[in-house]
């Protein structure tokens, strides 16, 4: 069997599996009393978005200034951590049904200057 093969095989299992690296570990986790990315910068929910509707209702500009939480191809669902799909068709992660966001002001891990932003953005925690 070629390298491509077995590469393309690998794949398809580890796929179907959900053993592929990053398919089926947490999206965020705590720092304190509040959610982060891999990267270590907070994460915020949106008072708009309603928990549990499958929906971000943050898109266009507001999605440019709060990036979503992408999840990568084949991610799955873990514990309190969910998908929601964007009206684009992308994944994004949400914590007890709500989507996840950054904040693009936010410079450095630990920063939560969108805490509170127009009365309808929070923290994750």
């Amino acid at each position: 069997m070629n390298n491509i093969r077995k590469t393309t095989l690998i794949a398809s299992l580890c796929f179907a599996l959900g053993a592929c690296a990053g398919t089926t570990s947490a999206p965020a986790r705590m720092d304190g009393a509040m959610l982060v990315g891999d990267n270590g910068m907070t994460l915020y929910t949106f008072d708009k978005d309603m928990a549990g509707s499958g929906k971000s209702v943050c898109v266009a500009k507001c999605a440019e200034n709060w990036p979503p939480l992408y999840a990568a191809a084949g991610a799955r669902p873990e514990g309190d951590f969910t998908l929601v799909t964007r009206d684009d068709g992308r994944q994004q992660w949400a914590y007890k049904g709500k989507p996840l966001y950054f904040w693009v002001k936010d410079q450095k891990p630990g920063d939560t200057t969108g805490e509170g932003f127009n009365g309808v953005w929070r923290v994750a925690r």
